[in-house]
C-alpha cells in the first residue's frame, strides 16, 4: 500500500523532545485495513517513508484513531524541518 499525504510536524516531549507528522484520518483508515496483516506487535506499522530526496525506514505509532510517523533528526535536520511545518510524505506500508 502506498500512500502520498502531507501534514504538520508535532512535537511531543518526554524525556527527550520526539517529532510526528501525524497521518491524516483518511490514510489512517486504510492503513486500518491492513494493520493485522502488516503489524508486528503493539499495533505498530512497518513503513519505509520518503520525505524530497530521502528516505528512511520506520514504524508508525497507533495514536487516537490515527497514526504517527516518527520523523528521525537525520531526516528532520538536513531539511530543516521543525514544530508546524507542513511536509509532504510519500510511504510505503510493509506487508
Amino acid at each position: 500500500m502506498e500512500l502520498v499525504f502531507t501534514g504538520r510536524v508535532i512535537e511531543w516531549r518526554g524525556p527527550a523532545p520526539y517529532y510526528f507528522l501525524p497521518v491524516p484520518d483518511e490514510e489512517s483508515a486504510d492503513i486500518r485495513e491492513v494493520a493485522t496483516a502488516a503489524s508486528y506487535g503493539w499495533g505498530v506499522i512497518p513503513v519505509e517513508a520518503s520525505i524530497g530526496g530521502t528516505a528512511f525506514t520506520t514504524s508508525l505509532f497507533p495514536k487516537d484513531g490515527r497514526y504517527l510517523l516518527p520523523l528521525k533528526a537525520a531526516v528532520r535536520k538536513p531539511r530543516g524541518l521543525t514544530t508546524d511545518a507542513d511536509v509532504t510524505v510519500r510511504m510505503t506500508v510493509l506487508l
